[in-house]
Formats: structure tokens, sequence, C-alpha cells
């Protein structure tokens, strides 16, 4: 009997009653956290209030998703293992399995789209609407969760990953959490303990491509929490730019699913990336330095040359930053 992936976007089922990973009926309630216990409770984020799309707030420990008993199973396993790297630090972190990162950083991105959806459900049927979303957000959320269930089904990626994962040495303050997604361009950032990993769920490795200059200038380097913040500004702006939507060719076999993606440049000739605007990307920048307070304005003082702490005007990787940690 081939193996084969649950869609609970063929239906829409995002209720409290069905395992949101397996799609398994659920005789009681059981439910899942979707940040993980470790981190709620080892960074303060407990009783701290997180905002939804629809304006309302919940708590960090009560954003959860309903789970079967082998689903938590499965995520505590790789919970542990994640949580046993996380702990040790950088060299740990980076020598873990990309997809299993990717499985975990999904779980975490997919269940806060989980609890989105159903709101949004909620809300169409109390104005007596019909469900209505976009169909491309449709397609690459279902994607995310096919790619998700390879941690219940042995899974090969072919030819390319779907993902890009990239994980820097930062010199963090001391007990430092922060994390960053961006839903509708699957982008996600988190910089904790002596790292910090940025990762696009689904751009078939094109990001590495895209940013290949910046990521060669650091590598290797101990980067200040204000250069990290800087790399994550631009992979979060080139998501917004990046314009192909994603397909991917899924073979459901006894043994295995076998996920091939279909080239990006297909019949559309123009770049996968529409033209970066130093002025929108000064915008997203600014956000990202809030801890130091620049402005727009002194970001893009020379408007051709935005203000940059990782490299000097001889594109040279600037190894001393005199700002405090933040």
């Amino acid at each position: 009997m081939k193996k084969e992936l649950y869609n609970p976007f063929n239906k829409f089922k995002f209720d409290d009653k069905t395992c949101f990973l397996t799609g398994e009926a659920l005789t009681e309630k059981s439910t899942y956290p979707v940040f993980p216990t470790w981190i709620v409770n080892e960074f303060g984020l407990k009783g701290q209030s997180f905002k939804m799309l629809d304006e309302s707030y919940k708590t960090y420990e009560q954003i959860t998703v309903p789970c079967s008993l082998k689903a938590k199973e499965l995520f505590d396993s790789l919970d542990l293992e994640i949580s046993d790297a996380f702990h040790k630090g950088f060299e740990e972190v980076n020598t873990l399995d990309k997809t299993l990162l990717f499985q975990w950083i999904s779980k975490w991105v997919y269940g806060i789209i989980f609890n989105e959806i159903k709101a949004g459900i909620k809300q169409q049927a109390l104005a007596n609407e019909p469900v209505n979303f976009s169909q491309a957000l449709i397609q690459k959320f279902s994607n995310l969760h096919k790619m998700m269930q390879s941690v219940q089904h042995p899974t090969e990626f072919e030819s390319v990953l779907p993902f890009s994962i990239f994980i820097f040495p930062v010199k963090n303050p001391q007990d430092y959490f922060n994390y960053r997604d961006e839903i509708n361009t699957l982008v996600f950032s988190l910089r904790m303990k002596d790292f910090g990993i940025i990762v696009s769920l689904q751009d078939n490795g094109s990001s590495a491509k895209y940013h290949d200059e910046v990521l060669t200038l650091v590598a290797g380097k101990s980067l200040h929490p204000i250069q990290f913040e800087e790399i994550c500004a631009r992979f979060f702006y080139s998501a917004y730019l990046f314009n192909r939507l994603p397909d991917y060719t899924i073979m459901e076999t006894p043994e295995k699913i076998f996920i091939e993606p279909m080239p990006l440049i297909g019949v559309n000739s123009r770049p996968v990336f529409d033209h970066w605007q130093h002025k929108t990307y000064g915008q997203v920048l600014e956000n990202f330095w809030k801890p130091w307070g620049y402005t727009l304005f002194e970001i893009i003082k020379d408007p051709e040359n935005p203000m940059s702490f990782v490299h000097n005007n001889n594109d040279e990787f600037i190894e001393q930053v005199e700002l405090p940690l933040a």
C-alpha cells in the first residue's frame, strides 16, 4: 500500500477534532504547543501576549494545534533532538540535519498558519460568508504541510531541497530570544544563545544564489546582532520580491514519498526576483534595527548605498561594530 499524504485543504479541515498532521479523528481533546514548551519556559514567554492577524490576542502557551498521540510522539522526539543541539550552541546546531530543522520550524510556522486559518473560517461563518482564501496561499500552505509530513513518512527531496536554511554564529546577549516570521512569504528567523537562523521555507534554494555575495562575505565570521538583523532584513525583503509560486511533483509509493521541485524558470522569462528598491529595503531594515534606533532617513541618506554594518564602502566585512548587543 502506498503512503498517502494528508491534505487538510481539500475540505478545509481546521477544527479541534482532527489531528493537524495526520488527519486522524480525535476521540477526545488533545493538543500540542506551537511554540516549544522549553523555549516558552526558558525565555519567560509564558503569559505574554501574541497578536493574531484578526487583531485578537493569545498567550504563547495558548497557541496549540489538535494532535494525535502518534504525532505528539514524533514531535516530542524531534523537539528533544533540536533542544539538545540548541543548548550546546552554534557548533552543534550547525551540524544538525537541515531536514530535521525544517520539520521543527515548519511545525512552528504551520501551527501559526493553522490557528490563523481556523480564526478566519470562524469569522467568515459569523458573517455568513463562504470560506474564501487566496488560491496562491492555499498552494503554498498545502505544499508546506505536505513537506512537514516528512516527519512521519520516509521522504526524499529530489534534485534540490525545497527550502533554504542558514545558520550564523552571533554574539547575542545572555538569555536573549527573538523570532520573526512572515506567513505570506514563508520566511522565518530565530536568534538565541550564540547563533541566529534564517529559513526560507519554500524557495527551492533560490535565496542562497540571490544572496551569494553577502553569504560569502560573512562566511566563518561571528556576527554582531545588528549584522545578523541586517542579513535578516535582506532575506525578508527578497522573499517579498520572489515572484514565483513553487510547484512540486509528488510521488507516493509504499517505500517513501518523493518530492521534486518543478523548475522556477518554466515558461516565465522574467527574473525570479523582482527589482530591488533601496527605499523599500530601507523601510524593512529600519524595522529590524529598532533596538538601535536607526531611522529610514539615516539608512538611505545615500539613496543608492543604504547604510550597512555588514560591509564598508570597499565591500569588506566590518570586523568591529561598536554598538550595544541587543
